[in-house]
């Protein structure tokens, strides 16, 4: 573990892609150790889906960093936020989450959470933005907006392409980097964490620090941004709404398969911001063999999210099912009767796609089998005289007459 402060800049260094400012941090870690007072790490996160992913993980894994190092982390579950819907990386509105779908999806957040975070009290703190936000009137909003201008709001790169595109920003939209600002002025945060796209929202909180606290030079907390992971897609960030995303509390065998389909060319930016091996290792490895690379990736993060032995079973399975060209024993069985069948809804009544459109799509990515045959034209019909095996990507279903 780092001791020097310059050492620990240093191991944030690997995983930050903006640190504002590395003078104040310098400062506030300074007077944290001589007043022997933790440092509060702040990271929000609003429960849209029920799922916590890797691209979760990398924000979280600087946190885990603060946390050995004495300080204490401040989960912020957007219970309150969540209703507004966070704009950051959005070319539309997201859709309004009904009330209920949020309390459940926060209660998971905590329990995954700390497969990554200490989680004892003097290590952890997790608050509901509703507890603060839900008790502001009209008059307490009016204020707090009227402390940004429109033109300010409208500097964020997201905002600005959607008026450029002629795409609507809801005014509640605008709202919603207020809101995570005000979340900062609540718990005191002295550091936020976030991905990229987080970024302004995280600089409207120091903002507001060092307004609420003009004669304090270290008011403002200090924002450090990390790079967005590229889902398994391998074009755009990994999102839970675009399904292209790996879950902290994916079981060890689809986490492996998910890895393993990851594009070549995502494998070091996945080893750099996931992993504490070291560069020289893990890029000759990527270099030479970058099937191996995968290998040794799916097993580093298995064993760190589940246990080694899990990870040891999961490739085990992989080498049977994929490499050996095994067909599991078990799967689901789905009676889809006689047919004729097109394989959309065939996939579709078998859970393995969630619309005819994501079906055909993935006959088009040549990712369906239909026992055993790579099905190209999706307008193909199939009869079930007998039970067939239906396979997409690495999930298999067994389909009977």
């Amino acid at each position: 573990m780092p001791h020097s402060i310059d050492d620990q800049l240093i191991a944030l260094s690997r995983r930050s892609e903006r640190i504002l400012s590395e003078h104040d941090l310098r400062a506030k870690l300074k007077r944290s150790h001589e007043t022997g007072k933790p440092l509060r790490i702040k990271l929000g996160m609003d429960p849209t889906a029920p799922d916590v992913t890797l691209g979760h993980a990398v924000p979280l894994g600087i946190v885990r960093q603060f946390q050995e190092w004495g300080h204490k982390a401040v989960i912020i579950i957007g219970d309150y936020t969540a209703r507004v819907g966070d704009p950051s990386g959005r070319n539309s509105t997201r859709p309004v989450l009904s009330g209920e779908q949020i309390d459940a999806n926060a209660k998971t957040y905590v329990t995954q959470v700390g497969k990554i975070l200490l989680t004892g009290p003097e290590h952890l703190e997790v608050r509901y933005n509703g507890e603060w936000l839900a008790k502001m009137n009209l008059v307490e909003i009016i204020k707090l907006a009227s402390r940004k201008t429109v033109a300010q709001i409208m500097t964020r790169e997201d905002f600005a392409t959607r008026y450029k595109d002629g795409v609507d920003i809801r005014l509640h939209e605008i709202l919603y980097p207020l809101l995570q600002g005000w979340d900062s002025v609540c718990i005191d945060a002295d550091v936020e964490m976030g991905g990229s796209d987080q970024l302004f929202n995280n600089l409207v909180g120091r903002e507001f620090q060092k307004e609420e606290n003009p004669g304090d030079p270290l008011a403002g907390q200090v924002v450090i941004v990390t790079p967005l992971l590229v889902g398994t897609d391998g074009h755009v960030k990994m999102s839970k709404s675009k399904g292209n995303y790996i879950g902290v509390t994916d079981a060890p065998g689809e986490m492996f398969g998910k890895i393993m389909s990851l594009p070549d060319g995502l494998m070091e930016s996945y080893y750099t911001l996931l992993t504490d091996l070291p560069e020289a290792e893990f890029k000759e490895l990527i270099a030479q063999k970058p099937r191996d690379a995968k290998i040794k990736l799916a097993k580093h993060l298995i064993a760190w999210l589940h246990s080694s032995p899990d990870a040891e079973a999961a490739e085990a399975a992989f080498i049977k099912q994929f490499v050996k060209k095994d067909v599991p024993d078990d799967m689901p069985e789905f009676s889809v009767g006689v047919g004729p069948h097109k394989i959309a809804p065939l996939l579709v009544a078998a859970h393995l796609a969630v619309s005819n459109g994501e079906a055909i799509r993935k006959v088009k990515e040549g990712a369906v089998y239909f026992d055993g045959e790579k099905v190209v034209d999706f307008q193909k019909e199939f009869s079930m005289v007998k039970p067939a095996v239906v396979k997409l990507g690495r999930k298999y279903a067994r389909l009977l007459p």
